[in-house]
């Protein structure tokens, strides 16, 4: 199921602010399934609204391997501070698991940011199913990282969908949505912040919904197979700069990339220095084109850091350029490109890998 800081060691967005939520009339007796931070928001909702949180299943805890520790497991953090039980199997669907999950005799699971998918036998473990918040509006970006894509291909609007669970990947009937703009400068990280907190009430609604669900006729809206896109995990080699990009291509690139993988280049500096390796953590898309003959990846300024990239119009053969604000060289702290020019001494006909 859907998850973006669940797969990092990167850093999480800010804490959500807090949102008041009303009582519910019908409680319920839930099994929460989570390991990001995409879910604490409306799992927190939940227990406000009054519902019995019975148990709260996560991942295994890592341990961890360098001195930055483990990674951070925002929904174990939650039940810590609030005392429920914590359930944290290798795999939600072996029969032990299954046997477990059972004996809470839950009536639904809500499920949102957890990193497996639940089979059949376990969505069986209670009369009511499962819910699952996904961060994208279904049947669109289906998978592990729908917020980073929605960033990455620069859409204009992003959304969260609550499915009535099935045993296939994000694939059940659509109960409720909702919809915001994505702002020109947001970033995988902020965007996922918002959408954590626009995934409450639709959380809520649902669970109402099934609480008053008479079990015998279909719910939810089904979802357009015809309309299905995919929205595949990342990797730390997903970061990697294509400078043969548009300008707004490599621009929605590191915006997307953040807060994890991250994105990366490597920058010649001299012919007899091995290249350094730079985190891009901020760039601006310049209204210029550089000079004829330019090749995409070629410093084109002697004062910042301006970079030639592929054509903004196929149609024109124009080369667009993209000015990286903020860079972290490997082993170094964050600095801005022109600090970063006048440490190197570079100047134009520079070449970016």
């Amino acid at each position: 199921m859907f998850g973006i800081t669940s797969q990092t060691n990167g850093p999480s967005p800010p804490p959500a602010k807090q949102v008041r939520v009303r009582r519910t009339s019908r409680p319920q007796r839930l099994i929460l399934m989570g390991t990001g931070p995409f879910a604490v928001p409306s799992f927190d909702a939940l227990r406000q609204a009054g519902h019995e949180i019975a148990l709260v299943v996560t991942r295994p805890a890592i341990v961890a391997k360098s001195r930055k520790g483990p990674p951070l497991s925002p929904v174990r953090d939650f039940a810590v501070a609030h005392g429920y039980p914590i359930f944290d199997p290798e795999s939600i669907n072996t029969p032990e698991a299954v046997v477990k999950i059972a004996s809470q005799r839950a009536s639904l699971l809500i499920v949102c940011d957890y990193g497996q998918i639940l089979s059949a036998e376990a969505l069986a473990t209670t009369p009511l199913g499962g819910i699952n918040l996904h961060g994208s509006l279904l049947p669109a970006y289906r998978g592990a990282a729908p917020v980073q894509w929605a960033v990455l291909n620069g859409d204009e609007v992003a959304g969260i969908s609550i499915i009535h669970m099935t045993p296939r990947l994000d694939g059940g009937p659509v109960l409720a949505t909702a919809q915001i703009s994505i702002d020109p400068a947001d970033t995988a990280g902020t965007l996922e912040a918002k959408l954590s907190l626009l995934g409450i009430e639709p959380t809520i609604e649902s669970v109402e919904q099934l609480a008053n669900w008479d079990l015998s006729t279909p719910i939810g809206e089904p979802q357009d197979k015809s309309k299905v896109s995919r929205a595949p995990r990342l990797s730390k080699a997903s970061g990697q700069i294509n400078w043969t990009l548009s300008a707004k291509q490599i621009d929605c690139h590191v915006r997307g990339m953040q807060p994890w993988p991250g994105a990366f280049t490597e920058i010649h500096v001299s012919e007899d220095k091995l290249p350094i390796r730079i985190a891009v953590r901020a760039v601006s898309i310049e209204d210029v084109s550089p000079a004829e003959g330019i090749q995409p990846g070629t410093l084109i300024d002697d004062h910042s850091l301006k970079i030639a990239t592929g054509p903004t119009d196929s149609s024109a053969g124009l080369l667009g350029v993209i000015r990286i604000d903020r860079l972290q060289p490997a082993g170094r702290n964050e600095i801005s490109g022109e600090e970063f020019m006048r440490g190197h001494r570079l100047r134009a006909g520079i070449r970016l890998s």
